[in-house]
């Protein structure tokens, strides 16, 4: 199963939005999702400052501050078949 990772924080409307359409993508092809809030970490905030929400494919920066549902199940299907 390929892991797929949003990186958020509370209070980003567009990380609500992304982490709904990341739900709805989930009914449709299964994948591992995590959560990761960057405001709990000096690290993450430093390199994902104001770029959230972030989405990580299978380790790899796919997405960020919007989601293209359609391109994302596309870029999850292409890392099913590479693993």
């Amino acid at each position: 199963m390929v892991s797929v990772t949003l990186y958020t924080r509370v209070g980003c409307h567009l990380c609500d939005v992304v982490k709904e359409q990341l739900d709805t993508a989930q009914s449709q092809r299964p994948f591992a999702l995590e959560v990761v809030d960057v405001d709990t970490r000096p690290e993450l905030v430093a390199q994902y400052g104001d770029e959230v929400p972030v989405v990580m494919v299978a380790g790899r920066k796919a997405f960020k501050y919007r989601l293209n549902p359609a391109e994302f199940l596309e870029r999850l299907a292409r890392a099913e078949a590479a693993s």
